[in-house]
């Protein structure tokens, strides 16, 4: 009687075991979603991937999905609250910082050296001189085109029905180009940069604002057909809360290895632009020297710069 009993116990326990295990195979916490970018915010866009962070409501870590197709596609995820942002990811200079809360989620770009053409990029790097007051600045690359969105307490729940999220991606960045006029002797220049101090490090995407990291952005310069205009082109975040002016520095190095620097006050331009997604400054006058001929004359020694500050009048 009691091995009989016995036997009933065990079997009982074992029908509770195999129904909380098919329970749990059957209703799994975990849901499939489908995930939809929808572009009508920036139609010109074509990100080639995108990346999805979702944060939960109650902690832990931020859970990031992956898509290869601009488009969207399915992921599964476990049902709760989120806090989400999507961003594309076949970015070069870009990097992330604080990932884990949505609203410290920050990008920023790569450190760099000040100065790329082949020409200058070997200067001893401490005796390149910068604004005053931007000497600290950290020096980084210019931002990817970037585009991002982010949405707050997204509910999902275990249901029949797929659930939908859609984000709107916008365009997070903003593009400088650079028109410099009436440039001399250009054709006497071995290495030629420019620069742009105390721009923004970073952005916040999920507050769709800039960090207060101020940074210094290099940039190339290039000779029109006429041979007396430098063009620039270059993405940035944008300015930054704090009213620091913004200083651009023409780097040039000439043929007699003599090397000059120009210092342009372009605050204005950039703050009072029409569209500060699209600024276009321009500076009249770069006057480099001719190069002292035959060897003959005065020559600075290799870690001298002539400065010349030239005022703009637009």
């Amino acid at each position: 009687m009691k091995k009989t009993a016995y036997l009933i116990l065990v079997a009982i326990v074992s029908a509770a075991m195999v129904s909380c295990e098919h329970k749990n195979l059957c209703y799994s916490d975990t849901m499939d979603v489908e995930v939809v970018f929808n572009w009508e915010m920036a139609p010109d866009a074509d990100p080639k991937s995108m990346s999805l962070y979702l944060f939960p409501e109650n902690g832990g870590s931020a859970l990031r999905f992956e898509f290869s197709d601009n488009r969207g596609g399915l992921i599964r995820v476990p049902a709760g609250r989120y806090d989400a942002l999507c961003l594309n990811s076949d970015t070069e200079a870009i990097e992330y910082r604080n990932r884990e809360q949505q609203q410290t989620f920050e990008v920023t770009t790569r450190s760099t050296s000040l100065l790329s053409d082949p020409a200058l990029a070997g200067l001893n790097s401490t005796s390149i001189p910068r604004p005053a007051g931007t000497e600290s600045e950290r020096i980084v690359l210019a931002p990817d085109m970037l585009w991002c969105d982010h949405l707050e307490q997204i509910i999902l729940r275990q249901t029949q029905d797929r659930q939908v999220i859609t984000f709107y991606p916008d365009l997070a960045v903003c593009t400088y180009t650079v028109e410099i006029r009436n440039a001399k002797n250009l054709e006497h220049v071995l290495g030629l940069n420019g620069s742009l101090a105390s721009m923004a490090g970073g952005v916040y995407v999920a507050r769709s604002e800039t960090t207060d990291e101020p940074v210094t952005i290099p940039f190339e310069l290039s000779a029109s057909t006429d041979k007396e205009t430098l063009t620039g082109r270059l993405q940035t975040f944008g300015t930054r809360p704090s009213r620091q002016p913004h200083k651009m520095i023409v780097y040039a190095m000439l043929s007699d290895r003599s090397k000059w620097y120009y210092t342009y006050d372009v605050t204005d331009q950039i703050r009072m632009a029409p569209d500060p997604r699209n600024v276009h400054i321009i500076v009249d006058s770069l006057p480099l020297p001719k190069p002292i001929a035959n060897g003959g004359g005065f020559h600075p020694s290799v870690d001298d710069w002539d400065n010349i500050n030239v005022n703009i009048d637009m």
